[in-house]
């Protein structure tokens, strides 16, 4: 929850770069909509019961796999991979990305 509170707490940075927040998890819709209540997120929470999204971004190794690992990405809004972070630190992880998203975007 650490890391779903982060970007929740960065919201209004994230948003301000251009970024759209997801969460995903392997959890029904009903099960996020109350968790997505509980901690105040201000962002979608996907479900992915197949495991189809996490299968496709490295966040499973197969679809019985119980729980997922903590992986993110950030893409173009044409859908292309930006960054990749197929490990994260669940405390560091929304200001890195805050930090490496201002990066690229002055590169441009």
């Amino acid at each position: 929850m650490t890391e779903g509170c982060g970007f929740r707490d960065h919201f209004a940075e994230l948003t301000a770069l251009g970024v759209t927040v997801y969460g995903v998890s392997f959890d029904t819709p009903a099960e996020n909509a109350l968790f997505k209540l509980n901690n105040k997120f201000p962002y979608r929470l996907l479900s992915d019961p197949k495991r189809e999204l996490a299968l496709a971004y490295g966040a499973a190794s197969s679809a019985g796999q119980f729980f997922a690992d903590r992986v993110s990405a950030v893409l173009t809004p044409a859908g292309r991979w930006l960054l990749k972070y197929p490990e994260v630190d669940v405390v560091t992880h929304p200001t890195d990305v805050i930090k490496d998203i201002e990066a690229v975007l002055k590169m441009k």
